[in-house]
């Protein structure tokens, strides 16, 4: 019995010495946080305005297409480069290209990463305050 016991305390000490991974982000909830006052929770966009994502062959297209939105920006929207993760990027980009009756592939946050890279968009800095979104 204290075999067991001495064992389970070793897995006990074990885990909680093994830092924790943070968990996936949720694209739903960076959407709602992010974009939805824009391009609307519905995805549907304002006319005239803020373009719809449902439906959208670019959200639809090659992954880099919106990513690249994403990192740099594009006509009047910003770039979320120094707002978001890669990570973040990632999910909120795979839950626009499979909601609404979209029906794209999830983006990896790899390939977010070395697109950041390859296009030299800015660094993400946690906690940077900033008002321009």
């Amino acid at each position: 019995m204290t075999h067991h016991v001495s064992a389970l305390m070793a897995l006990v000490g074990f885990v909680a010495a093994t830092p924790l991974h943070a968990a996936a982000a949720d694209g739903k909830a960076v959407y709602q946080k992010n974009c939805a006052a824009c391009h609307q929770a519905s995805g549907k966009g304002i006319p005239g305005a803020f373009p719809a994502l449902a439906g959208n062959s670019l959200v639809q297209g090659p992954a880099r297409e919106p990513a690249t939105v994403l990192l740099k920006g594009r006509g009047g929207m910003p770039d979320f480069s120094q707002s978001l993760n890669d990570g973040d990027i990632a999910a909120v980009l795979t839950y626009a290209r499979s909601s609404w009756g979209n029906q794209s592939p999830a983006i990896a946050e790899g390939d977010v990463s070395a697109l950041r890279t390859e296009i030299s968009a800015e660094v993400f800095s946690a906690g940077q305050l900033s008002n321009k979104h």
